[in-house]
Order: structure tokens, then sequence, then C-alpha cells
């Protein structure tokens, strides 16, 4: 689990904002690890934890992962997902997702887990509760996958024991994976 540091807590979101936003004044507070507050005009804001959705597809013995292409971690392993948009609840995020990453998405996705983790992006920190889903196809015949070359450089169909743990983007994921393999009663090595 994430300490409140990892997650965007003081020493990470904390020291984002120097002056309030709405009136400029130096005097604005970063309380409870969770929000600013200025005295002089009474902005108060919330770093609310953002939700993410990915999906571990399993296509006959196989897990789809993605080469990221961009920061965080361009060039690491990662699960089809991303960010959950406003007005969109997580399994439609986590189908759209795979329908924009990987050019296809499955009929049904299952509720896998759910992680805390923090995602910093352009130096802020961001807590999120990321929510993976699951979907078991007895093969990959007739899925055609094509990679979103903004999103993944590769798309890669990795056997249970190809899996490159120490190469996968988001510890979240490797642990999502996990719970999904355990779950097959396959055995994996331990972390």
């Amino acid at each position: 689990m994430a300490s409140a540091d990892e997650a965007g807590g003081e020493a990470g979101a904390g020291s984002f904002f120097r002056y309030c936003p709405s009136c400029a004044s130096p005097a604005l507070e970063f309380e409870n690890g969770r929000r600013w507050a200025c005295p002089d005009c009474g902005f108060v804001y919330y770093h609310n934890v953002a939700a993410s959705a990915a999906v571990v597809l399993d296509l006959g013995g196989s897990i789809v992962l993605l080469r990221r292409a961009k920061e965080p971690r361009r060039g690491r392993w990662a699960l089809p997902g991303g960010f959950v948009d406003p007005g969109e609840g997580a399994l439609e995020c986590a189908l759209r997702e795979c329908a924009e990453e990987i050019g296809w998405a499955p009929a049904r996705l299952d509720f896998l887990a759910s992680f805390p983790n923090s995602y910093r992006y352009r130096d802020v920190p961001y807590a999120t509760c990321d929510l993976y889903f699951c979907a078991r196809l007895p093969s990959a015949e007739g899925v055609r996958l094509a990679a979103d070359p903004a999103e993944a450089s590769e798309i890669a169909l990795l056997p249970y024991g190809a899996i490159p743990w120490d190469d996968i983007a988001f510890p979240p994921a490797a642990m999502a994976l996990r719970a999904y393999l355990r779950g097959r009663g396959v055995g994996i090595p331990e972390r």
C-alpha cells in the first residue's frame, strides 16, 4: 500500500501550489495531506484520488501486454488501461481503453481487484485508485490486435511463464496479474 507521501501527500502534491489560485495569497495551506485552503479568500481545493481502469486479457493462456510509448515509464510493459474520464464508469473506461490502445475490446469483463497507486505526471503526483478487470478467451483466434502508436510501441501475447515481472511499468499492475494468475491456479514467482 502506498504511503501518504507516495500517494501525493504533503511531500508530493502539498508543495505543488505556492499561491492561492483564486486570490494569489501566499498564505495557502495544505491540510491533512489532501486539500489546499486559503485563509484569506476561503478557496478550498481537494486533491482527490483519480480513478483508473485496466484489463488483464487472457487469450488462450497468454496475457496481452503493451510496451508503453510515453512517459511515465516509457518502454516498460503495461496492461491496456487508463484514467476514467468525467461522466464515465470504470467498466466503460476499461472497454474504451482496450479499443483505443489495442484496437479491440472483449464483449465482457469481470472485476478482478483494486489497488492504491501514485502516478506522477509533469512533476505533479496524483494518488490513484487503480481498478482491474479481466477477460478470458479460450484462444486468440479471431482477435485482431493493433497498437495505437501514441500509446504503445508494441503489443505482446506472453504465456503465463514469460511475463517480464521486473519490467512491468506499475507495481499495482503486477499485483493484479499475480492475483489473476493465482485465481487460475498458476504458479508464479513470489514478490
